[in-house]
Formats: C-alpha cells, structure tokens, sequence
C-alpha cells in the first residue's frame, strides 16, 4: 500500500521590502484578508483558504489513519485516569460554599453553591446545559457578587477569546439584561456587588478600555455602560481585580516588563482611577492593600528576582515604598496572597517552589516537600479575615493534593487528593531532576519521570517538552496524560530552558529578545543530555511543544533536524517575522518587549530573521513533523502553521512526512470539553509512537 501525495499548496510570491530589507513569502495568500471576521465566525474563511486547509486535514487523517486504533486506546486511558463525576473542593465564603462539579460523563462542569451551615445545593451555572449543540463552549471568569446575590459568567462560543458576559439573579434565577458583547474573558464585581467592571475587546481583538456596568439585583441590570478607563498604547494588556481586604477597586495595565496599577476606592466605586506609580519601561509591579499598608512586589532597583516591599500611603507610589522582604538573587518571588493576620508568598529556587507564611509582626515559618521535584502551587481562598489558606501538591509521581493550611497552628489538612478511577501506582514510577550542561556553562535542569524499570540504555523513546518563553515556568506536575506513554516504556522529559522564569527572572532575561536563541541551545543541550546519560538516543526523542513552545520546535528543527525522531509543533508560533511586523494582529504590539520590534528597529529585524523558524526552512532532511492550530485562534493565527507546514514540505530533502491538522471549530486551547481535548492529545501521542517506530515506511 502505497502512502496518500501530500496537498502541494500554490505558491503566489508576495514581496515585502521593510527597513531596506527584501523578503519573500510564497504562502502569505493563506492569510484571509477578513481574518477578523474569521475569528468570530468561521464559516467567513475564503473558499480557497478553506480548500487547502481541509486537503491538509484529508492527508493527516489518511496517513494516520493505521493509529486510529492506537489514539482509540490512548485516549480511552487517559479518560479512564478522570473521575467523571469528580467536584472541587468547596470553598467557603461567608455563609455559604462555592464550588464546580462534574455529572457522570459530562463534558463542563456545574457552578454550584451550599449554605455552608448545611443545606441543598443551588446550581449557579449548568454549563454542560449550555453547551449543549455547540461545537464550542469555553467559560471564563465566572464568580458571584461579594453579597452573594449575582452570578457572572464570561462565555466564548468560537474559540475567539471573544466573550459574553452574563449576569445572574440568584434571587430569581433570572438571567438579567442584555449580555455584555465583545469583552475580554474576566470581569470584577465592585465591593459593594452595584458594579460590573469589565474589559472590552477592540476589533483587533486587544484588551483596550474598562468599563462598569450597574449590578442591582431585582432590576433590568442592562443600564448604560459608563467608560472607565482607555489604554492608549496598544501594546498593553488590561487586568481588573479588587484587593483581598476589598478596600480598593484595581485596574492592571502592564506588558511583559512593564506594570502600572489605577486605584478605585471602593468607598467610590464612580470615583475617577489614580495611578498608583507610572509605569517605567523595565519595572514590574503588583501590589495589595493588607488592611493598614500596600504590599508591592517589584524588580525596581535592580531586584531581578523580586522583593517585597510595604507602603501605608494612600497612594503608594514609589517613593513611599520601604523595602520588607529584601531582593536574593536566586529566590524569585513568583507572588503573594494576604490575608487578615498573615501573609502568604510562593518562592521558586532551581524549579523547585516553596510557601512562606509572615505574621503581621513578622514572624516566617516555611510551607515545603522533600520530593526531588514537585509543583507547590498557592491557591489561596475567597476569605479575607481567615488563618486558612489552600495550596496545592502535587510531583510527577503524585497526583494532586488538596491542603487546607492554617498559618496560625501550621496544620495541614488534607481535604482531596486527586482520584485515579483506573488506579495509580506511584511506587512504579521513578521521577529524577538532572543539569544539562548548555554550551555558555549554564546548567539546565531536566526532570524525567520513567518506570522504574526503564532501561538507561539508550534503547528507551523519549519525549522531550518545551516552552521557554514570557517567563513561564514548566511546572514538574502530574499528568493522567504523559502516563500513556511512560506505560509504554517512554521516557518524559521536561526541560527547564531558559526564556521560562524556572530558575528566576533572570533565567527569563536570558532567553528573550537578544538572548532568545539561548532558548533553543538549552533544549538541544538537554537533548544532548539525555543521550549522553543514556536516557535516549539519536532519533528516538521526540520534540514537543505549543505556542511559543511550537516557535522552539520550529527552531530547534532547523538546528538540528538529526536529533529527532519525531517533532509535534501545538498550534506553533513560527511565522515570527511576518507576525511581529503586523500590527494589525492582536498581540503583536504587546509582544515586542518579548521580541523586539522588527518594523523600526533593524537589529531586531534581522536577529528575529535569523531565528524564525518560517524564514530559516532551507532544504535539508526534516524528522517527521505534526502541526496543529486552530481555525479561530487570535494568539497563533491559522496561517502560521500552515504557511510553515507547506514550506517545510517544498524544502524536504528526506522522505519524512510533514502534517498538518487545523481543529476549523476552535481556537488556541483546542477543544473545550474536557474529553474532546483528550481526542487531540491522543493525536499527538498516537503520532510520536507512529513516528520514532517508523510507521510512515511500513504502509
């Protein structure tokens, strides 16, 4: 049986001329000129765009049409790790307890809530309900008013990250007014639960004004939204919130390295916002009100890794700040949560995450676990004056624990642990952290999680995962996923690269903008690792990566194409240059920080032309490689990865094939249902097994 011919797409050469330099793109015809449109309904796609895009889905599915068996398994255990019918745990708030649960089967979970001195439930949101006969269903935000009498919700419907916004009476069940169009997918109530504030999404799809809305339980709450605040510089984000002792009404303006915070008394929630310290290209800040004082943490002065720092002005600009919690190069301060008496803030030192717990006279004591590599993750609560906090557990090896901690007593109670329908043995499994030597000296940690049997030999598959970018850290976490292929005898690898904050800010600072290609070097030399130590071989590790983490799989393709067996590239960000030069596209203003700007300054032109993983395909022998995206994603726009994918196929020197699979009902996060999603993991699972085993020369 001979293999399926590939979709040959046109080539249409369009010239671009910018900053003195001449490029040419053959594919930029797959950009729908009404891309715009596109993103809030699919169906406005070009026919011809449409045409190459489904050819390219026809080709994936009939080459791995001999795996559907394979992704039926995989998928069917990765399913048979949930519990169905599984609820968070409650969290408690004045009277009552709020939390989300799963019926048996169902796809999105109910919003509920229960007296908290006992009683029946009352559903808040039935979002299986909702869902029901759409193609995508995604809730934000969604939370109830401080007095418990209204409900919000933010939906996306088409994987736009266009929201609605709907506003509950809880009195009556009645859903009121008119919903809220073309909002971003978070919202704050105002202290005294009158106001709606929420964020709107320009026509570019870009966070750029705030406005309230009134929220008066009993009353068409659909009055006229009234402007609060207009960002001017389009490549800023917005963020609402209140602070934990709900004194003031926030409003987050900020970039990847810049921050500035408006304040609204909540006494005066109509009153005008005033700026708390103007933003300054390179400060980052956030900050709380802690009943009597602002705490502030900040990288001002020189403090790469964040310190803390207190403020009992009204307004807390910088020069009132006192520095309290002093700047330890290494210890990156990752946030805080306060609460009545206590303070609580995460660390991360060399990946590993810690709590430490202050009283309001200073006292420390630290919240930390002895597993060589675990995720501590701080969830905190909906109470203000409490000495409970929550925080979440949880290794390679172990699944999630739910710790009730009182900062008062330093007791842990545990009050779920992550339920394994199928069962989990942890004693099966080894998870190890090992250092990559880079080639600057740098050493870059790895954590693997294998069985414990798994021979070092070099003879194990081994997946290796990536991100590396906007200071995210990849968390040692555990997954009901990356189990199907441990189970198999794989090995998977999670590399701490650089451009992630993994070690600190700093270890961000050193894979961004001008350093960017640190984070490409850090992932080969892990690589390079794992083969050295006998964890892997030549050929057998395949690269895996989304978003920018698909940009790194884009790049370290084009370094060294010999490595891998197999390259899964997640809805990738690889048009680098092309994107970064429109300022149309959402995030393209908001990222130059990250990347530099290529329309007026010509170093970053040229670094970014030098690393893009679309503009550097040349003619060489690719692994085989899988590309995914989605048809409505405003993060990573559909024409990146099928631009990239028709490129690499011109350029293929070897016989390896190159795929590509666009979901035309979703956008950046895939499919919304909590099963369906699994679908597509399985995908790309089944695809990594096809790959290292050759299965592409056996049809």
């Amino acid at each position: 049986m001979s293999l399926p011919s590939p979709p040959k797409a046109r080539k249409a050469p369009h010239r671009i001329e910018q900053l003195g330099r001449v490029r040419t793109d053959d594919y930029a015809w797959m950009k729908d000129d009404n891309w715009q449109q596109v993103l809030r309904d699919p169906k406005a796609l070009r026919a011809d765009v449409r045409e190459h895009l489904e050819a390219e889905n026809a080709y994936t599915k009939a080459m791995l049409a001999g795996t559907e068996a394979l992704q039926a398994e995989l998928f069917a255990e990765m399913k048979g790790r949930i519990k169905e019918d599984d609820s968070s745990v409650p969290a408690p708030d004045g009277p009552w307890e709020y939390y989300a649960r799963y019926e048996l089967g169902a796809e999105h979970p109910v919003h509920a809530r229960r007296p908290r001195s006992g009683g029946p439930e009352e559903v808040l949101l039935d979002e299986q309900a909702q869902a029901k006969g759409k193609a995508y269903y995604q809730v934000g935000a969604a939370s109830h008013s401080p007095d418990h009498t209204l409900y919000a919700w933010a939906v996306d419907e088409q994987g736009s990250e266009y929201f609605q916004i709907h506003v509950k009476d809880l009195a009556t069940g009645e859903t009121l007014g008119t919903p809220i169009e073309s909002a971003y997918g978070d919202f704050a109530f105002s202290p005294d639960s009158q106001w709606l504030f929420w964020i709107w999404r320009d026509e570019n799809a870009r966070p750029s004004k705030v406005f309230r809305r009134p929220a008066r339980p009993g009353k068409d709450w659909g009055g006229e939204d009234v402007l609060v605040y207009e960002e001017a510089d389009e490549g800023m984000f917005l963020g609402v919130g209140t602070a934990s002792d709900d004194s003031f009404i926030l409003i987050h303006v900020g970039n990847q390295e810049t921050t500035e915070i408006l304040m609204i008394p909540a006494s005066d929630p109509t009153a005008r916002p005033v700026i708390t310290e103007p933003r300054q290209v390179g400060v980052k800040y956030s900050l709380d009100h802690w009943t009597d004082r602002w705490v502030i943490r900040t990288n001002a002065d020189g403090a790469v890794d964040f310190k803390l720092c207190v403020s009992v002005a009204g307004v807390p600009a910088k020069a009132t700040w006192r520095d309290w919690i002093a700047h330890q190069p290494g210890r990156y301060i990752t946030g805080f949560a306060a609460y009545a008496g206590h303070l609580v803030r995460a660390e991360r030192v060399n990946a590993l995450d810690r709590l430490v717990v202050t009283t309001r006279a200073g006292d420390e004591h630290e919240v930390a676990f002895d597993e060589e590599a675990y995720a501590l993750n701080l969830e905190g609560g909906l109470e203000y004056d409490t000495t409970l906090t929550r925080f979440v557990y949880q290794s390679p090896t172990t699944p999630r624990q739910w710790f009730d901690y009182d900062m008062a007593t330093r007791e842990r109670t545990l009050r779920k642990t992550q339920e394994i329908p199928s069962g989990h043995d942890a004693s099966k499994y080894v998870a190890r952290r090992l250092y990559a030597p880079a080639p600057d000296g740098e050493q870059v940690p790895v954590t693997v999680l294998m069985l414990k049997d798994t021979p070092l030999d070099g003879s194990a598959p081994v997946l290796l995962y990536g991100y590396g970018s906007y200071g995210h850290a990849m968390e040692p976490s555990f997954s009901i996923r990356n189990l199907s292929l441990v189970d198999r005898g794989w090995i998977w690898a999670t590399a701490h690269i650089r451009g992630g904050s993994d070690k600190g800010w700093g270890w961000f600072l050193d894979g961004r903008r001008e350093k960017k290609t640190n984070t490409f070097t850090d992932f080969i030399a892990c690589a390079e690792h794992l083969i050295a130590e006998g964890y892997g071989a030549t050929g057998k590790i395949a690269a895996y990566g989304g978003s920018a983490g698909g940009m790194l799989m884009g790049a370290v393709a084009n370094l060294r194409p010999d490595l891998w067996g197999a390259i899964i590239a997640a809805v990738p960000f690889v048009d680098v240059l092309n994107t970064m030069s429109d300022t149309s596209l959402p995030l393209t203003p908001p990222e130059w920080p990250e990347w530099g700007n290529p329309i007026e300054d010509a170093e970053a032109y040229d670094r970014i032309a030098g690393y893009s993983p679309y503009d550097r395909v040349e003619p060489k022998a690719y692994p085989p490689i899988l590309a995914t995206g989605g048809l409505s994603d405003p993060r990573v726009t559909y024409w990146e990865p099928a631009k990239w994918v028709a490129k690499l196929r011109e350029n293929q020197t070897g016989a390896a094939p190159i795929l590509l699979k666009i979901n035309m009902e979703a956008g950046h996060g895939g499919a919304s249902g909590r099963f369906d999603f699994l679908k597509e993991i399985a995908l790309d699972y089944a695809f990594a097994i096809w790959a290292i085993d050759e299965g592409w020369t056996k049809a």
